[in-house]
């Protein structure tokens, strides 16, 4: 197995530029794939994820061109994809796999999706019940509830309700949300339990905003989406830096001093997860912010111990995990039943790995509570599980003044291919 092993740091400050939005990526390609004219994307992200959502387009007979490094223009099909069969493979990218799973079971074709052994382990039953409730003909090829999938042509009567659960994956409701104006029907989607990662649904309400579609929404609990022509293009659109990438940059900020600034993102962010920044601020750190960008540095140290709800926040939650190794007291995080089902059981991984480092750790079915110590273990050989945010946090734990060892390093292309490299630009 590859591995990187990683010197002990105290000192963290400069400047660095986020890649783009993995969430902000995703969608607004396959907006501008159902959308109606040529859209220009700007800054759109480098990673696995992404390249998974280019294939899977190029695959349904999507123009996408590359204008520059990071730059994507897409030639809108309308509505209806070119290709009406495909076997598509998505990786571990549930942001390329769960919407497309809705917009393709409303796209008269026949497709199968599969991924990594990972993926056929994460959740989908609760999109497809709602997908079947208007008709849709999807069918599982493996373990019921779950990828792979085969979608057949259908018969799709989308008026009237869709209710769905929102409290295993938001991704389930951006799904449906983003694929229902493709029926032309004025359709509402009704929420049968509470929905997690609210901010994530914000971007996607938003991003429709932007192609034309506005959907109502009551509360937290009803969504209508109008009877509209489909999408129409904004003509270019920028894609925000990442504010979950953010996260260990603040953090690194917080615990080696700073001042550390993030450019991409700031007050005027569309992202729930720069609510981050607020979280690092209720425990001590210095929190300043512009339009397009925040910056953290602390004064002192320990911060303060915290208990806290995440349930907004799942992917940057993880950041403070390790955080709390550095806390004057025990930390608790809940209302993250979520990470059981993303890239790995993130409960387990993240108890099983600060272990390494010789806290004390308590999990339960959606919490953890995480009892620092005053030395940390060297030398501790972390394991990631294939997921690009566990070796992301646990860089963190090298402010304990500890060398630390990374398994499998390459595994933050998901989101962040360079990130190691840009980590050790701001640390020392």
């Amino acid at each position: 197995m590859e591995f990187l092993d990683l010197a002990p740091v105290t000192r963290a400050q400069g400047t660095v530029q986020l890649p783009g939005s993995k969430s902000i990526s995703n969608r607004t390609l396959l907006l501008a794939a159902l959308a109606s004219g040529e859209t220009d994307i700007r800054d759109l992200l480098k990673s696995d994820d992404t390249d998974r959502m280019l294939e899977a387009l190029a695959a349904l007979g999507v123009s996408v061109t590359k204008t520059g490094e990071n730059d994507y223009r897409v030639v809108g099909t309308g509505g209806s994809f070119p290709n009406k069969e495909a076997d598509l493979f998505l990786g571990n990218a549930g942001t390329a796999f769960r919407p497309l799973t809705a917009a393709l079971a409303l796209s008269g074709g026949t497709y199968k999706l599969h991924g990594v052994a990972r993926m056929h382990e994460r959740p989908i039953g609760d999109l497809v019940d709602a997908l079947r409730q208007i008709g849709a003909d999807i069918s599982y090829l493996g373990k019921e509830g779950f990828p792979p999938l085969l979608i057949k042509p259908a018969q799709i009567a989308a008026s009237g309700s869709i209710k769905i659960r929102g409290d295993v994956s938001s991704q389930f409701l951006t799904a449906l949300l983003m694929a229902l104006p493709m029926t032309g029907k004025e359709t509402q989607i009704e929420l049968v339990s509470e929905l997690i990662s609210k901010p994530y649904i914000e971007i996607t309400l938003k991003l429709m905003s932007q192609f034309g579609v506005n959907v109502q929404r009551d509360g937290w609990e009803r969504f209508t989406v109008p009877a509209a022509t489909g999408y129409v293009s904004p003509s270019t659109l920028f894609v925000e830096g990442d504010a979950s990438s953010a996260s260990y940059f603040l953090a690194a900020g917080a615990l080696g001093g700073g001042p550390l600034r993030v450019q991409g993102v700031g007050a005027k962010s569309i992202q729930g997860d720069v609510a981050f920044a607020d979280a690092l601020a209720e425990i001590g750190v210095t929190i300043t912010k512009g339009e397009n960008w925040i910056e953290a540095s602390a004064p002192s140290l320990p911060l303060k111990a915290f208990d806290r709800d995440f349930n907004h926040i799942p992917d940057a939650a993880m950041t403070l995990a390790v955080v709390a190794l550095f806390c004057d007291g025990p930390s608790r995080l809940t209302n993250i039943a979520s990470w059981r089902v993303k890239e790995t059981d993130r409960i387990a991984a993240m108890a099983t790995e600060l272990r390494k480092l010789g806290a004390i750790v308590e999990e339960g079915d959606d919490w953890l509570r995480i009892t620092p110590v005053k030395n940390l273990i060297p030398n501790a050989a972390i394991d990631t599980y294939d997921d690009h945010r566990m070796a992301m946090c646990f860089s963190l734990a090298t402010f304990g003044g500890v060398p630390v060892r990374i398994n499998d390093p390459k595994c933050t292309a998901k989101t962040f291919p360079t990130y190691f490299e840009v980590f050790g630009s701001v640390v020392s």
